[in-house]
């Protein structure tokens, strides 16, 4: 797949546009993660690092109506005002704490969308998500809802996350043969630790032209090279103070594959983050590689890391150093 390169004013190159699967949407190879902001962030180092994205080349700005206790998308609205028109805004819903506040039903997604509006102040969203499937409504339902939203220009594209593969071909199913709008992005957790969308998730997408925007690329921050064996992790990381999760993200079994990995991108002069990115930017399949920042130095870093492209040759090698044994 060829891809066009965005071109800054004065004439570097800072991103290339990836197409958001079939959909004539074009987004930035690398995009921000909001989920930090009006969490571990407040509202002054929120612009601070969306200013610096923008700034950047990065197009796709990916929130949801949870992050942040709703806080994300207040954040957002305020650090967008005047450059709305610069980016792609994606939000998600569906994973409210509440019963009536959370899933697919129309009920909810009316509600949410006019919710989601207000507090990113804006009048539409580019990209809407269900952020979970909802197993107590019907899919048909939650796709007329979401199409009626496309045509009433709120929202503009369709994506959904964390589904499965024949969830995803069940939903463009429905879509096709409801004429409605069909989900034109796919959003799960996929990284060179993190493979099991590969078995089903990945072909769906393929076949049914979704475009892939992996979370957590960096695998809570393990292909950074933050985290070090037998250390605990630093304070302020996001597996600090995890219990077993962070156990099992710190075992000798991933520092295996990590040690080899590094290895690999030191003897190109590259980092581990720099061979975490290329390699899923090295898949057709994925539109944009959504990574979180707190820093502007994080910023740049994702950005820089998202120019290095693999040869078929190092792909495959570096899939195989991957694999967990």
């Amino acid at each position: 797949m060829r891809h066009r390169p965005l071109t800054r004013q004065d004439g570097g190159v800072t991103m290339e546009l990836r197409r958001l699967g079939n959909s004539g949407l074009k987004v930035s190879a690398v995009g921000l993660g909001c989920n930090n902001f009006g969490g571990r962030m407040e509202e002054a180092e929120t612009q601070r690092v969306v200013d610096a994205a923008i700034d950047h080349g990065i197009t796709l700005l990916d929130t949801a109506d949870v992050y942040g206790g709703t806080k994300s998308e207040t954040f957002l609205g305020k650090a967008l005002q005047g450059k709305r028109h610069k980016v792609v805004l994606a939000t998600k819903f569906g994973m409210g704490q509440e019963e009536l506040a959370r899933g697919g039903s129309r009920r909810y997604i009316m509600q949410a969308v006019e919710a989601s509006l207000k507090r990113l102040n804006t009048d539409y969203i580019d990209l809407y998500q269900m952020h979970r499937p909802d197993a107590d409504t019907p899919i048909d339902e939650t796709l007329m809802a979401l199409d009626d939203l496309v045509r009433q220009g709120k929202v503009r594209y369709l994506g959904n996350s964390n589904f499965t593969g024949w969830q995803i071909a069940d939903a463009d199913w429905v879509s096709r043969t409801g004429h409605l709008n069909r989900f034109v992005s796919a959003q799960n957790q996929y990284s060179l630790l993190e493979r099991g969308i590969e078995a089903e998730v990945l072909p769906a997408c393929e076949r049914f032209g979704l475009g892939m925007l992996p979370f957590f690329p960096l695998a809570s921050g393990l292909l950074t090279g933050k985290y070090k064996r037998n250390e605990p992790a630093p304070e302020g990381t996001r597996l600090a103070n995890a219990g077993p999760r962070a156990e099992r993200a710190l075992s000798d079994r991933n520092f295996d594959v990590i040690d080899q990995l590094t290895a690999f991108a030191e003897e190109r002069g590259k980092t581990i983050l720099d061979l975490a990115f290329a390699w899923l930017l090295s898949r057709g399949v994925i539109s944009s590689v959504i990574a979180g920042a707190t820093k502007v130095e994080q910023v740049q870093s994702n950005v820089a890391a998202g120019e290095w492209r693999l040869t078929d040759e190092e792909f495959e090698t570096v899939s195989e150093l991957a694999r967990r044994r």
